[in-house]
């Protein structure tokens, strides 16, 4: 939902200010219609519903894997695509994935959506009408803006959106903003009051390699972000998510755990576990690269916990309909 269209319509029909929190609020909890809001007078409901739509993104389609993954291809008013993903788990949980800009400008090899054209920024709207979307299906608990686009390159929307999400359902305790290492968005981050989690992707352990991967690193290089993240740590104290996608004969040697290992261990005893590392198995793109095997990708894990780096596997899901991590390219399953 436009926010500021309902604002604006309201005002000029001489409605009292209480009408746009009603109105957001029946929408917040998934109603499907203007018909639904009960306390809402039924000739202002009738006027909302042809002047203020509920969505102000198109759903072009949808598809749904094997595993209960739900992947939806949106369109904004200026014909911008951008994808959003429903995960389930068996846990109960319910995560969704959104984007935070039409395509990417940052071009990281490995990820589909660097190949596409950029689009643009993300309005707050648009960010939460992906969230809503799936609302409207489900109640969900858990969101991670690791969808389409940097979200720290739109930190003032990506952050106005999240302002709202709790009333949607999602804590700031459960939500999780991805970057590719934008310093100045992370200690923007770190200074805003909502106790949302950080998650960096590194995906190499040293500068020659990372830059390779990802031209960001030429101007953000990898000690650099890592100081940033353990600053987040300090200011907030919340640990930081590591990402680092697991590519055959590329990262995944035993000798490239212990210099990440060395580069994100603790310096002493004393000192606090800052990163957390979750190892993400390569969804094919159209890119040349391969993901690592799965014994590659244990021993990877095994020498990172041997060297004091808590690290983990991440599940995938929606693989079959693209929808993975890194797969999303605004292309119908």
């Amino acid at each position: 939902m436009d926010l500021q269209l309902l604002e604006d319509t309201l005002a000029a029909k001489a409605e009292p200010p209480f009408r746009a929190r009603q109105v957001w609020e029946w929408v917040a909890r998934g109603v499907d219609g203007y018909a639904g809001m009960t306390n809402v007078p039924a000739a202002l409901r009738e006027q909302l519903e042809r002047e203020v739509p509920l969505s102000c993104l198109e759903v072009r389609s949808e598809a749904r894997a094997r595993d209960g993954t739900v992947k939806a291809l949106f369109e904004t008013a200026d014909q911008r695509p951008l994808e959003a993903v429903l995960m389930r788990y068996h846990s109960g949980r319910r995560s969704i994935c959104v984007s935070s800009q039409s395509g990417c400008p940052l071009t990281c090899g490995f990820c589909a959506t660097g190949s596409m054209k950029f689009g643009r920024n993300l309005t707050v709207s648009e960010i939460l009408d992906q969230a809503l979307h799936f609302r409207r299906m489900e109640p969900v608990d858990h969101c991670v803006f690791m969808g389409m686009g940097e979200p720290l390159l739109n930190l003032e929307n990506v952050l106005a959106a999240c302002e709202r999400l709790p009333d949607i359902g999602i804590g700031h305790r459960h939500t999780t903003i991805s970057t590719v290492g934008w310093i100045p968005g992370i200690e923007r981050i770190a200074e805003s009051p909502m106790p949302v989690r950080l998650a960096l992707s590194l995906h190499a352990p040293e500068d020659a390699l990372r830059s390779e991967l990802m031209p960001v690193n030429e101007r953000y290089p990898l000690k650099e972000v890592v100081r940033a993240g353990r600053a987040f740590y300090a200011r907030k104290r919340r640990r930081v998510f590591v990402e680092y996608v697991m590519l055959a004969g590329v990262n995944d040697r035993y000798e490239q755990a212990l210099a990440l290992a060395r580069l994100l261990a603790p310096a002493g005893p004393d000192d606090p576990k800052v990163f957390k590392v979750n190892l993400i198995p390569y969804n094919p793109t159209d890119s040349p690269y391969r993901g690592s095997s799965r014994e590659s990708i244990a021993a990877f894990r095994a020498a990172l916990q041997r060297h004091g780096v808590d690290a983990t596997v991440r599940l995938t899901r929606g693989r079959d309909i693209d929808a993975a991590c890194g797969q999303l390219a605004a292309r119908a399953a």
